[in-house]
């Protein structure tokens, strides 16, 4: 094996992954709570938050993979790295939020905003920089 393998984006996203697996999980323990049988949605306020919560990481878990990847390969590994692992923490901080309250969810995801943010900005410098060392 040689030493330019990004490990790092590799294990942020194997985290990551488990990170969604869990999120899962606690849907389902949630369904099991209140007796909602898939493919039922619609439930008491607790469970849809719930569902909702997950569905929005589901929604969003692309877009985080193709940026983390993008920023961390043009750019800087340990800076997307160091990002994606914040992700993390601010999309378990949307969940949890989510689920005892709506308006709770609303800190983690403008910390996930920003480090998607973050990334975009990282990866379109480090595109731009490779365009200009290849073209020009």
């Amino acid at each position: 094996m040689t030493s330019d393998l990004p490990v790092l984006l590799a294990a942020v996203s194997v985290l990551s992954a488990l990170h969604m697996g869990f999120q899962a999980r606690r849907v389902g323990w949630s369904r099991m709570k209140y007796k909602i049988i898939p493919p039922i949605v619609t439930g008491p306020p607790e469970f849809e938050r719930t569902f909702r919560a997950h569905q929005n990481s589901v929604e969003f878990y692309p877009i985080f993979l193709v940026l983390l990847w993008i920023s961390g390969i043009f750019c800087n590994e340990v800076f997307a790295a160091l990002g994606g692992l914040v992700y993390i923490v601010g999309r378990e901080m949307y969940f949890t939020g989510y689920i005892s309250e709506s308006k709770r969810r609303l800190p983690g995801f403008y910390l996930v905003l920003c480090v998607l943010l973050f990334l975009i900005v990282t990866a379109a410098i480090g595109i731009f920089q490779a365009f200009l060392d290849k073209y020009l």
